[in-house]
């Protein structure tokens, strides 16, 4: 495993982390096994786990929890995330920072989730949607210094809403946001264009978000894949989405280095570029933990192949069916 400094801050972060998204919202996820793919990830050498207090109403943080429980005076670096209090999934620009994050509601979370870990002090705690028309109000930064001050924080940030890089350059400006979490993967390299030069910039570390694209470079789509209706999965791949994230992966195929699987060319990509200080891949079960750990091992891709990988991105819209 690798291990890179986290922005301007003295962290240094695996390079390959766990995000926990699915061990508490995914159907299928089993408390057990779920468990075993955090021991086996930290076994491995990663130390970075992502959460959110909306992961199942906090479900996701006691997991983590317990993983921390069961390996004392292990370093395991904490993102968890804040909520909106309006319940409104992307952030809409035509509401109001205090009926969004409150202060007070930035402050009552923060406290909530790390009664739910089980510890003092929370690494990187972030806002789990953002506008940047909030940029200049005071409240959310007022907030962040609090935590900071009250040692309930290390380093504040903002998760930012899917395919809108853009939207958080200006609070990036402010110079009060530490870190700041992106999906950035083969289809998506939209962040390349400001958001990670200006991140490097200002010394704002980066946690790449989705690097599988929910499974669409997972190689194991076909036009006829089917989730349960209940699967946040069934509305993300509908008619809209689901034909043409297929033959896009299907082209990328032919890229592949010899003895390169379509995830492993994911997932390197995910690392790639220089801006990026981890990657945190869904990982409920061990297997997926130990391919996706594997990619950590000092060997980038070449810079002919991300040249040609550059023609394979996908600039998409917010839809409903992608929020």
């Amino acid at each position: 495993m690798q291990y890179l400094n986290f922005g301007k801050s003295d962290l240094k972060v695996s390079e390959i982390g766990h995000g926990l998204w699915g061990v508490a919202d995914w159907i299928g996820s089993q408390d057990k096994h779920s468990l075993e793919a955090m021991q086996l990830s930290l076994d491995l050498g990663c130390n970075f786990y992502d959460t959110a207090a909306a992961y199942g109403d906090g479900y996701s943080e006691k997991l983590l929890g317990k993983l921390i429980k069961n390996n004392p005076g292990q370093e395991i670096i904490v993102a968890t995330k804040i909520p909106p209090k309006n319940d409104k999934w992307p952030a809409d620009p035509k509401d109001r920072l205090g009926d969004v994050f409150p202060k007070q509601h930035i402050i009552e979370y923060t406290k909530r989730s790390l009664d739910y870990l089980g510890i003092e002090r929370i690494d990187i705690q972030q806002l789990h949607v953002w506008d940047d028309g909030w940029a200049d109000s005071p409240v959310w930064r007022e907030a962040a210094q609090q935590l900071k001050d009250e040692g309930l924080i290390r380093l504040f940030g903002l998760s930012l809403n899917r395919w809108e890089p853009w939207n958080g350059l200006k609070a990036i400006h402010t110079g009060a946001v530490d870190s700041i979490q992106v999906i950035y993967n083969i289809f998506d390299q939209a962040p390349e264009d400001e958001l990670f030069p200006l991140c490097q910039e200002m010394g704002v570390g980066v946690i790449a978000r989705v690097p599988l694209d929910e499974g669409g470079l997972s190689g194991k789509l076909t036009k006829d894949t089917k989730f349960p209706p209940e699967d946040w999965r069934a509305r993300y791949f509908g008619s809209e989405n689901l034909r043409e994230t297929v033959d896009r992966a299907e082209a990328l195929k032919n890229l592949l280095p010899e003895g390169m699987t379509l995830p492993e060319l994911a997932m390197r990509f995910s690392i790639s570029h220089p801006a990026v200080n981890t990657s945190i891949p869904g990982m409920r079960k061990p297997e997926n933990v130990r391919q996706n750990i594997a990619v950590s091992d000092g060997k980038p891709l070449t810079p002919e192949l991300i040249e040609t990988l550059r023609a394979h991105r996908w600039d998409r819209k917010v839809a409903p069916w992608s929020d």
